[in-house]
Parts: C-alpha cells; structure tokens; sequence
C-alpha cells in the first residue's frame, strides 16, 4: 500500500507550481516510506510514496505503458495479477517489472474505462492518458483504501487537486483549512465518515466503487462503475446447506490465498471473535505453517479477549503477539488517533488499532490480515436480530408501531426527543426501519444534548442519510436485512471501520491491511444467497460458522459476537489520572472558541456521568462524550492550534 497525490489544470495546460506535488506527498511519507516517484507533464504533476510489498526491486512508480503515454499510480493491492498479466502478455503487451501497477496502463490500452471490471483487489489510483490528456481517479469496490479531492483557484485557473489523505491537500497550500458542519454532523449522526462528504470544507472523498474522469474545459464527471447488488425479495439462492458451505469455503480459502500473496512476510490480527480467528486458521492450513498474530488485550473484564485469542493461537501453533491496553493508553493514543484519521473517532477501540499497527511495526512487518466485512455481510451485528425481533409486531398496514415503541422507550429512559418525521424521513432515505438505524438514533439522541442553539437550527432538522443518494427504489425491493446490510457496508465499513479501525490507522504505521472477507466473488455469492445462511433464527454469521468448524477450535466456532471495544469512560473529568488536554479542550474558554457545543451541558454531563447506572443512555451519554473531545480535538490538531498545550 502506498500514498499517492497530483493537481490537474481544469482549464489548460498551464504547469502545475513547482515542487507541489512533491511537498503534498511529503506530508504522507508514513503511507511509503520505502521510495517516492513523480511525473511532470503539462497541466499535471502526479507523486507517489511507496511502500514497497510486491516487486521490491522495480516497483517504482510512475508506471507506464510501453510508449509511456499512459501514466499510472497506485495504491493498493490487485491480487490476481498474475493470471491478468499472462492474459495480456498472451495478447502481446510487454512488461518491465513484477509488481501488480503495471497490469493496470496495459489493461486500459484494451479495455478503457470498462477496465474496472478487470480490476480486482483493493486500490485508490490516478491514471493519466497524455493521448486524450484525460486523467481518471478511481477507488476500489468497497472502500478500503481512500482518496480525497478538492477543487481550488490559483494563479489564474482551476485546480482539481487529489491525495490519498486530507493532509496532502492541506500540505499544497492551495485547500483552507476550514470546518464542515455537515461533515461534523455526519459523526455525531452514524460516529463514521461515509463520504461524499467530509468534516473539511470543499474537500470531498470519492465514494467507493466510483471515478472521476477529468478533461481540460470539460466538466468533471463523477461516475459509479460498481455497486453492491441484492436479488429482489423472494428471488434470492436457496441452495442445499450442504453446497453452499462448501462453496463459500472454497471462496472464502481462495481470498485468503490471494491476499497471502506478498514479496514480504503476511501476518494477521486476532481476536476471540470467529472472524479473525477463521482468516488464521484458514491461512495458517494455506501457508503450510502458523501465521504469526497480533492482539489486543483490553485491561477491562468487560472487553478483554486475551484468552480466546490465546486459544485459537495455541490451537494453529501461533506465537502470538499481545499488546495490553488500557484508559491511559487511550488517552495517551487519542492525539495521534485524530491525527491519523483526520476526523473526530468515537470509537475508542481505534486508538488500540493504531497501537497495534505499530506493534506489527516494530517487528518489521508490512501486511496484516483482518476480519473487517464479516459482521456487515453476514449480519453479525445485534441489531440485526433485534430488528428481526421487531419487525414481527409489525402487523398493521401503514402503522408503525415500533416507532411508537422507540418513542415510548426514550420517554421512560429519560433521552431527548425527535420528532416523529425525523425517524420517519430517516427511515424512507434508506427504504425502511433497520437495526442500524436504532444504533445511528443512539448516537444522534447527543445533537440534542450537546450542539450548541446555532448549530440545532442549522443541523438537527436535516436528514443526513439524503447526503449518501441511496437509490430507495432499488432498496425496497430487496429482503429488509439486505437493506441493512447495504446501508451498513456503505455507512459504518466504508467510513469507520476500513478507515479510523482499518487504513487510517494501519498506514500512520506503514502497515497494508488486507480483509479477505472482501474478496469481490465471495461477497457476490454471499449477497445472492437468501438471509436464512446468514442469520438463522438468532444465529449470526452461520454459514461462516460452519466452515470455522474445521479451522479453528469449536468453541470459538459457535462462540457469541462480542463488540471489539475499549471503554468509553476514559475521558470522565474527574478522573486525576487524565491528561491535562481533556480538560483544555473541554473548558469553558475552549468551547467558545470553537462554538459547537452547548457549554453548560457539556459541563453538566462530563460531571454527572460517572455516577449514573449502566444503562442504553449512559452508552449514549458517553458516546457523545468521547465525540465532543474528539471534534474539540480534531478542531485543535486541524483547524487551529487554540484550545490546549497540545
């Protein structure tokens, strides 16, 4: 995985300012630390920092065509390159080096932009064609590596300026470093950052699967070449139990395999979940050998998962590596947290992701295996069967009665109220009530609490799932847990977990995650399949679970889902032990300054909040909490340096 950057005259050729793209790579020099590579031409200047991992030796980017017309930079990973570039060379293309970029200009020379459909793995790219002077930015299927861009004037014309972190548009100069409410609003609506939009005024993020094709005087065309498909309620696959584990097994073994491709050792993640413990056992019987593992030991009864870990390692023959986590590792991680992910993160279990990347690190490996996509396509989540649950009571046509059940339970648990016609505009954008939307309404219960009356008349009557242009049409044709399962691949995986829990915090490390669970044909045949072999009665992940039988041990096989998390009290005011930051971005002064907040009831709730039981708004009391630090935090590291001695 690597870093790429570059600005494109939208009006010209006029020459892209000198040493630009240089100083925007720069400032993402943990994404390649291994080499740097740039390109020149008129109206363009592209840069690349490299993380060396296939072709070590001839790898350096920009890669090229054999006439050099066609320019390309990648990050990423395209894991059948192989097989692709014996079809080509079959077709008499020439190649120069080993590494898996150079598929991608020779697949444009026969395809064009139909070449998307050749492109499998996990990718962010710019490719340039000096023939048509076109450049195309493009991000992979799922999201899991990122890419940003901004439109800005300078010197006479247009920029359209791309990188694969929001710092290295920062670093040309030419982008303001301004706050975006609706981007802001977007944390406190689903704690994620989906995308198109960002907390960062006029700096946008492609959303996964799209590109942008870019011609000089033309208009910059955004365009989907992929999206994830369900069949129409009652059409989906019923095959034999029997026939779909296996062939999700020989899907699922295939992915693993791929994704052990590397010109350097692969490792993987491991935690007592079925998930990660699968992609062990099933590359640990792939490689012939143990794979080495990486865990997090939270130092709370509540979240640690050490000794499950402990048993799937010992049961492969993994010596595994345990980074112990606690409080003040969080609170001492927060900082570069929001660094690395460049927005406000409520999950406290990222700051344990970023110290484990760079436990990974610190004994000299690059790749890392994960288990992130597993919950979200074969419904693992709790909410799922807890929608599942309510919508039985559904039976009067037109009536919701689990909305006045959601409304009854706020009253007697004391939360704010929304008016009905939020929830129910919510619920249209995304084709009907679904579990997530109970979490994301947990979350969104802090607006109320906690904006302050400026940001209440501007933010809390709008309805942020209309920023994501979900097609409803198309949703509500499909089974209501296929709805979930979209909205939660397109919301919480694409702007949370592959990015403050996935990328963001791997690459501050200079590390490539690689989630098998995200191989493009084993999501295909998942989402064919009917629900019944994902989530049968209240059995999540089942189909998952009966192949894990034969890998890792049977106890960790049908073992519950447990939500990775490290606590969200770490931030309590009144803890002696907390650094002095906490209480400078959260004082009186501070919160004026930035002017998101309402003052006294971030004040009433910080003091209260260790006393009050354990309960659905303490949960969600807190999350706001952590999310009020974070965006104070994130203002101060990005905004402006005004808020504490940090």
């Amino acid at each position: 995985m690597c870093g790429i950057a570059g600005l494109f005259d939208l009006r010209g050729k006029q020459k892209a300012p000198a040493g630009m793209a240089r100083k925007m790579s720069e400032a993402m020099i943990h994404r390649g630390p291994d080499d740097d590579g740039y390109l020149d031409r008129p109206g363009l200047s592209m840069a690349h920092r490299r993380l060396s991992i296939i072709g070590l030796s001839d790898g350096k980017q920009p890669i090229s065509n054999e006439d050099g017309s066609i320019q390309v930079i990648f990050n990423g990973e395209l894991f059948d390159y192989p097989e692709r570039k014996a079809e080509l060379e079959s077709k008499g293309h020439c190649f120069r080096t080993h590494t898996d970029t150079e598929i991608i200009p020779h697949l444009w020379e026969e395809h064009g932009l139909s070449f998307f459909d050749k492109l499998k793995g996990q990718f962010a790219l710019a490719l340039h064609d000096a023939k048509t002077n076109e450049l195309i930015l493009a991000r992979d299927r799922f999201g899991i590596l990122p890419l940003y861009w901004s439109v800005q004037k300078f010197e006479g014309t247009e920029w359209l300026l791309f990188a694969s972190e929001i710092r290295g548009l920062l670093a040309s100069g030419m982008v303001p470093k301004v706050a975006n409410p609706l981007g802001l609003n977007h944390v406190f609506t689903f704690f994620a950052v989906p995308g198109p939009l960002t907390c960062f005024a006029g700096v946008n993020l492609l959303p996964p699967g799209c590109y942008l094709r870019l011609r000089p005087n033309e208009p910059i065309q955004e365009r989907r070449y992929y999206d994830l498909d369900f069949p129409k309620q009652g059409e989906e696959e019923f095959p034999a139990e029997g026939k779909a584990v296996a062939e999700y097994e020989r899907r699922f073994v295939n992915a693993v395999q791929k994704r052990l491709r590397a010109d350097v050792p692969v490792v993987a993640y491991l935690s007592g979940g079925v998930d990660s413990a699968t992609v062990v056992g099933v590359s640990s019987k792939v490689l012939g050998r143990p794979i080495p593992t990486f865990t997090v030991g939270v130092k709370s009864k509540w979240y640690d998962e050490t000794e499950p870990a402990l048993l799937t390692a010992r049961h492969v023959g993994s010596t595994p590596h345990i980074l112990e986590y606690a409080d003040r590792d969080v609170r001492t991680a927060y900082p570069d947290l929001i660094r690395a992910a460049e927005f406000p993160v409520v999950d406290t279990s990222s700051a344990a992701l970023l110290r484990l990347a760079g436990l990974v690190r610190q004994n000299h490996y690059k790749v890392v295996l994960t288990g992130e996509g597993s919950d979200e396509f074969l419904m693992g989540y709790p909410w799922f069967k807890t929608n599942r649950l309510l919508s039985g009571i559904e039976v009067v046509p037109g009536v919701s009665i689990g909305n006045h059940l959601r409304r009854a339970a706020l009253r007697f648990t004391g939360q704010p109220m929304y008016p009905m016609s939020l929830i129910e505009a919510a619920q249209d954008a995304v084709g009907g009530q679904m579990g997530w939307l109970d979490l994301y309404g947990l979350m969104s219960l802090n607006k109320l609490r906690f904006y302050s009356e400026p940001w209440k008349r501007e933010l809390v009557g709008r309805t942020p799932y209309l920023d994501l242009n979900l097609d409803t049409a198309r949703l509500r044709q499909w089974h209501p847990l296929h709805r979930a399962v979209y909205v939660g691949a397109k919301i919480m995986l694409a702007g949370h977990l592959l990015a403050s829990k996935g990328d963001r915090v791997a690459m501050a490390n200079s590390v490539e995650t690689r989630p098998p669970f995200l191989d493009e044909e084993l999501i295909e045949f998942t989402n064919r399949l009917h629900p019944h072999y994902k989530l049968r009665r209240l059995q999540d992940k089942f189909i998952l679970r009966k192949i894990a039988e034969k890998y890792i041990p049977m106890e960790i096989a049908r073992r519950p889902k447990k939500m990775f998390r490290a606590p969200l009290n770490s931030f309590y005011l009144n803890d002696s032990t907390a650094p002095h930051w906490i209480a400078e971005v959260l004082s009186e002064e501070s919160l004026k300054k930035t002017g998101y907040f309402d003052v006294q009831a971030v004040q009433h709730w910080s003091g209260r909040i260790a006393q009050i039981r354990r309960s659905p708004r303490k949960t969600s009391i807190e999350m706001g909490l952590v999310a009020v630090v974070a965006t104070q935090l994130w203002h101060h590291l990005f905004i402006k340096p005004e808020l504490c001695s940090l």
